[in-house]
């Protein structure tokens, strides 16, 4: 439990050092509140019900990731199948479990046991901000999944201006001013051509 708030604290800072993207402000209230529920929940004894949003949060996010490895190795199909995956299990899981198991039983559950009582409801909004997140990003893949179909592959990912597609990769490189090449995005040395919407 504690790892997985460390973990969230150090998503917190690297975002300000990292690329920045058009959806910095949403990353940031997502690590807000993943921090403030995580927390909440440990000092509340609520860590039952933190476990299972840990879980049904952690599901699909290696999918992404392993994605993101297999577009920098320029494995385009097997980016695509990754991304297909992950974009079922995110879907089912934080637009299916989330809300039907998690939701209802903290909000209406819970009301008919305990009753409603301060923390409750700092709790539940909380819960009810994570879901308008969930909504957003599951709309950001199914765009991507979208466009990937009408492409026939995976493009660039939509949030940041830097990164390039893969289209841009296939195309040979112009010179830069120097009269050398350069593949990298200037970050990390990763190789350009990032994919679609990032974890949790």
């Amino acid at each position: 439990y504690i790892m997985e708030l460390a973990f969230y604290w150090s998503l917190m800072f690297s975002q300000f050092t990292d690329i920045k993207r058009k959806d910095f402000a949403i990353m940031f209230v997502h690590h807000l509140a993943a921090i403030a529920l995580i927390t909440f929940s440990y000092v509340n004894n609520m860590v039952r019900v933190g476990a299972l949003v840990m879980c049904l949060h952690d599901a699909s996010d290696f999918l992404l990731e392993a994605a993101k490895m297999a577009n920098y190795a320029k494995c385009q199909r097997l980016c695509d199948l990754l991304f297909v995956i992950f974009g079922l299990l995110f879907i089912s899981t934080r637009l299916g479990l989330y809300p039907i198991w998690i939701l209802n039983t903290t909000l209406f559950e819970s009301w008919e046991i305990v009753g409603p009582y301060p923390s409750w409801w700092i709790f539940n909004l909380l819960l009810l901000l994570l879901q308008l997140l969930h909504s957003f990003w599951s709309y950001l893949i199914i765009r991507i999944t979208c466009r990937a179909i009408a492409k026939g592959k995976v493009s660039k990912d939509d949030r940041s201006d830097i990164e390039t597609s893969s289209d841009e990769e296939d195309s040979p490189p112009s010179a830069s001013k120097s009269g050398h090449n350069s593949t990298t995005n200037g970050t990390n040395g990763y190789l350009s051509g990032g994919v679609y919407s990032e974890e949790h």
